[in-house]
């Protein structure tokens, strides 16, 4: 079953006319972490999820870069918004995806065929996150959320930054640890004691205990950080990469899963979110993968930058 449910729609004209406009850089107002060029261990030799195409583990070189510390935050996109007089795609629509339990009456609403928790909310945008009635106080040092492929490519260019590739991601989510599942090492989190990120408690999806404070998303510097100093790399939001969605593996399972997107242009997303659970999408391990088309938009996807030196 679909992890991040997908618009099916393209984006109009006048949208993509909007996307390819350039900006001035504006790293100064990014707190960054420069990252020298380097050879490290990407991926797994675990088997987790094989249709997602994680493994194998492989060593990779990456060059130097400078990334964000945290993800785009609300006050961060208000700032690009208000500058640029930019309409994001969920503004476009319509409509976005929320999750259920992040609604008063979750039942008013159209919900995702085989992830039923995925409701289609009318008016759901970056500055109303649940719809209409909803807004972003006490939440404007949260990730951005509602913020399509697209989206994040425009921002990108307002900034003077880009989305990181996959390998980037990898590198700086890991935080210098090797064949480690996540970013403080391999222990798992326990519900209870250990809560080193923000991800599900409980029983998927219907009760969250929220032992860790947050039944959505948690302030962009939420939780220890990574040994480079970056947070919330797993859990929290799932964030854009500017690679699109390849498996390389021969298994039959990854072949199949590819396979079923047919044709479909997918991007890349890494790190998992708030909704991830060990029983059901136990992807807010580093390795971890999934994707979505450009023009989707939801409660659980955000984005960090990179710079070039």
């Amino acid at each position: 079953m679909p992890c991040c449910p997908t618009r099916s729609r393209s984006p109009d004209a006048s949208q993509q006319s909007v996307l390819t406009k350039t900006a001035n850089q504006r790293i100064y107002e990014f707190e960054t972490v420069s990252l020298k060029s380097t050879r490290f261990k990407m991926g797994t030799s675990e088997t987790f999820l094989p249709q997602d195409g994680e493994k194998p583990a492989r060593t990779m070189r990456v060059s130097a870069f400078s990334i964000m510390t945290t993800t785009v935050t609300n006050t961060q996109f208000a700032k690009f918004v208000n500058d640029t007089g930019y309409i994001t795609e969920a503004e476009h629509f319509g409509w976005s995806y929320v999750f259920q339990s992040l609604l008063k009456k979750p039942y008013d609403f159209e919900r995702l065929s085989g992830a039923e928790w995925w409701c289609a909310v009318k008016g759901a945008k970056w500055d109303l996150p649940e719809g209409p009635g909803s807004d972003l106080n006490n939440r404007w040092d949260h990730p951005v959320t509602h913020v399509s492929w697209h989206d994040s490519q425009a921002f990108a260019n307002w900034a003077g930054g880009r989305l990181p590739t996959e390998v980037e991601w990898e590198y700086a989510a890991r935080g210098g640890l090797n064949d480690k599942r996540y970013p403080w090492g391999d222990r798992e989190p326990d519900e209870v004691s250990f809560l080193p990120c923000n991800i599900w408690q409980g029983d998927f999806p219907f009760t969250n205990s929220i032992a860790d404070g947050y039944l959505g998303t948690a302030p962009s510097k939420s939780f220890e950080p990574n040994g480079f100093g970056l947070y919330n790399t797993v859990g929290n939001v799932w964030e854009w990469n500017v690679d699109k969605f390849r498996i390389r593996s021969m298994r039959k399972d990854a072949k199949a899963y590819l396979r079923s997107l047919g044709k479909e242009v997918r991007y890349l997303l890494k790190g998992g979110s708030f909704i991830c659970h060990k029983s059901y999408c136990y992807r807010y391990r580093v390795a971890a993968r999934s994707s979505n088309t450009p023009d989707s938009t939801t409660s659980h996807i955000g984005f960090r930058l990179v710079f070039d030196y």
